[in-house]
């Protein structure tokens, strides 16, 4: 940990891959930190709410660029209070880049959890909350690994426990994560 500054950490990867728990642990291990959970700006939307599914109303897309902007303009006015901020949420395919370029702030240090399909399944299976509905594990999982830019630190959590990849993240992320 003691090459770690003050830094934007942006953590995506599928539902259930691990983004909560292992942005609440990140946070908790630095020493000023937020947790920025970018899907409260979803759960915000009292009336005419339009999620994401495999057919992306433009309704839906809209809101997702901008919980994605709500997002980055969080993040930065965080980290200019002296905060190292640890964003997570759902970004994939080209949303990613465009969410990337929305945050100011630098470094800018992107974590893409990866577990297999049958890590995520089993941890699906193993929760109180269901991510899963419209989608499935396969079309996510398929979404980021051939829609998705290769920036960042990408990670395969499929064995890991959160205090692992969050230990991973934390040995590693400041200086093999930074996007420009």
């Amino acid at each position: 940990m003691s090459g770690i500054s003050q830094a934007v950490v942006l953590i995506t990867g599928i539902q259930a891959a691990g983004k909560s728990s292992v942005a609440q642990a990140l946070a908790e291990r630095l020493p000023k930190s937020v947790h920025l959970r970018g899907d409260t700006f979803r759960r915000m939307i009292v009336n005419g709410g339009a999620d994401m599914t495999p057919e992306q109303h433009a309704d839906a897309v809209a809101q997702l660029r901008l919980r994605h902007r709500l997002t980055a303009q969080a993040a930065d006015t965080y980290f200019q209070a002296g905060f190292t901020v640890v964003a997570q949420d759902v970004v994939l395919g080209a949303e990613l880049r465009h969410l990337v370029e929305q945050i100011h702030s630098r470094p800018l240090l992107l974590v893409v959890l990866a577990p297999s399909q049958e890590a995520v399944a089993a941890r699906e299976a193993g929760r109180t909350k269901k991510a899963y509905g419209t989608w499935t594990v396969q079309q996510l999982d398929e979404g980021l690994r051939q829609d998705t830019p290769r920036l960042g630190l990408w990670l395969d959590t499929s064995t890991h426990t959160v205090e692992q990849t969050v230990t991973e993240i934390l040995d590693r992320a400041w200086t093999e994560a930074a996007v420009r």
